[in-house]
């Protein structure tokens, strides 16, 4: 794996005169010389236009040999494909740190990103796509010239909404950069072809030992959290390449799943997979996207269904040593004064005998009795005292010990909809529905007595009724009879695509509404609470910016 990125330093004397962030990667693969070879010449010092001069994820090398068999009819078959992508992902990737501010990109997240380094380069970028796909990419200053050549001459929409979108300057104002031309000094600077991160990474980069049992933990919304293990073996002849067989259960209750699954390790740390349920159609298969930490003993990232990057699972896996470990609890929420309440402590290698003086979730919590007990499961009963004092508290179980594993509290100040603001797309008829999933969380506000500061207690999901209401836009709004419909669960479907001849004007059916969430406490005289969250229901998704679905 080593051998093409160490050859890059090995340069003749033509190259060793170039800037170090500007001298390209070596490259010698027989089969990336054949199939690409037609358009990218390769120099005396084995450099290939173009390509020996940018750095990418898997999904950013996918998408050009992708976009070169549609465009530029490359004949390659699916083993070829995959061998090109894994050579120039293992050579010419990105180290885990420069991966790292991009993530949300890779694992398909529906986030609110602000790039705070140039706000003129975010606009001009994120007219058509996420930033994420720009922080994804290291190039020299030319490739970045080249890139956006590449925009114009492709997309020629892109030239005015991106690039020449804004008015002259006035004339008696100071000369100001086109927008090209700042993204130009901008992204060549910040994100060069040679930096630090790689020079480090690349140097001690080597396939990844993930063979064995792991622990998994993770947060579906909707569903809640899950607990279970993952076993990985390695495929037969490779380095790279593993099977896995995940088994979990959600803390809420329900019937144990069971994932296999298959995947490749880029670059020494990016994982990447599909995994589908035993006895299921393939069309319920997740694709993985996880990131190895460095020491090889934890993994986290997402799984979500390829089709729709709103259906997904956040995930954390942890190496299983010989000793007892613990990975989460359910409830995490204890409200004081409760008597007989069933805990669920997960984890691996827990004592199968464990006794109730065994398991301390500290000061104002009493452990009644053990109801049972295996290596990756314990449950207990527990009495709150009613003067418990309201924080979190760690967990000693079994020789294994879980920091803020609890919170012990006297009342929910607040609840919070997550996320705070979503985005769903009416379809059904021509192209598919973009759904939204919405959570609850109670919160207890503190020692300070203020809401939404650092010293804020999160007590977990909580039971809600959920309702629509009008986000007043204009005269006499009626979203909230025509975007679509919220069920008990949380969950959004949007509705048709339109033209809507019932709604006035026969508009289609799109707008912004509340999405809101009643909580009641317990006991006599409580005050309900509520939370709300801006749902923007949009016109369906035509077309997707996004040349790794583009079909070869």
């Amino acid at each position: 794996m080593l051998a093409g990125v160490m050859s890059a330093g090995l340069m003749s004397s033509p190259a060793r005169a170039q800037r170090p962030d500007t001298t390209g990667f070596e490259i010698t693969d027989p089969l990336v010389l054949r199939k690409c070879g037609g358009c990218h010449k390769t120099d005396s010092t084995n450099r290939v236009a173009r390509l020996s001069y940018l750095r990418k994820t898997p999904e950013g090398w996918e998408a050009s040999v992708r976009r070169m068999a549609s465009l530029n009819s490359v004949k390659i078959d699916p083993a070829e494909a995959r061998s090109i992508v894994k050579y120039f992902a293992n050579r010419q990737g990105l180290a885990p740190a420069e991966v790292a501010p991009g993530r949300f990109e890779t694992e398909r997240r529906l986030v609110e990103y602000r790039y705070a380094a140039d706000g003129q380069t975010e606009r001009t970028c994120r007219a058509c796509h996420s930033l994420g796909r720009v922080i994804l990419q290291r190039r020299t200053k030319s490739e970045w010239e080249l890139l956006i050549a590449t925009h114009r001459g492709y997309y020629p929409g892109s030239d005015f909404q991106a690039f020449r979108r804004m008015a002259p300057p006035a004339p008696d104002s100071a000369p100001q950069p086109h927008p090209m031309d700042q993204a130009i000094g901008h992204l060549s600077r910040a994100f060069p072809l040679r930096t630090p991160e790689w020079t480090a990474w690349s140097a001690t980069m080597r396939p990844a030992p993930l063979e064995g049992a792991w622990s998994l933990a993770g947060h579906e919304p909707g569903r809640g959290a899950f607990f279970g293990r993952m076993v990985i073996s390695k495929v037969p002849g490779t380095d790279d390449e593993f099977t896995s067989r995940a088994t979990y259960r959600y803390a809420s209750g329900g019937a144990l799943v069971t994932r296999d699954g298959r995947s490749v390790v880029y670059t020494g740390h990016q994982w990447r997979g599909r995994s589908t349920p035993a006895g299921m159609p393939p069309d319920s298969s997740m694709r993985e996207v996880v990131s190895v930490e460095p020491g090889w003993q934890e993994m986290s990232g997402r799984w979500f269904r390829g089709g729709y990057d709103e259906f997904g699972m956040d995930v954390k896996l942890t190496r299983v040593s010989p000793g007892a470990a613990i990975a989460g609890v359910s409830p995490v929420g204890l409200r004081a004064g409760s008597r007989d309440v069933e805990v669920t402590v997960f984890g691996a290698n827990l004592p199968r005998a464990a006794t109730a003086a065994s398991v301390d979730f500290g000061p104002g919590i009493t452990v009644t009795r053990v109801v049972r007990s295996s290596p990756d499961e314990m449950v207990v009963r527990v009495n709150v005292d009613s003067s418990a004092r309201t924080g979190q508290r760690d967990l000693f179980a079994g020789g294994a010990s879980l920091r803020n594993a609890v919170v012990a509290y006297s009342r929910i100040d607040r609840i919070k909809v997550t996320p705070q603001s979503n985005m769903a797309r009416a379809g059904g008829v021509r192209v598919p529905k973009m759904f939204a999933q919405f959570e609850a969380w109670g919160y207890v506000n503190g020692a300070d007595g203020k809401p939404d500061t650092d010293d804020d207690l999160n007590v977990g999901t909580v039971p809600v009724r959920w309702g629509l209401e009008e986000y007043g836009v204009t005269f006499k709004d009626d979203d909230t009879q025509y975007v679509g419909a919220l069920d008990q669960r949380g969950f959004f479907t949007p509705n048709v695509d339109g033209p809507n001849p019932a709604r006035k004007g026969s508009r289609n059916n799109i707008g912004d509404v509340w999405v809101v969430a009643t909580y009641t406490p317990e006991g006599a005289n409580a005050r309900a609470l509520k939370g709300r969250s801006l749902l923007i229901v949009t016109v369906p998704l035509y077309m997707r910016w996004e040349p790794s679905r583009t079909a070869p």
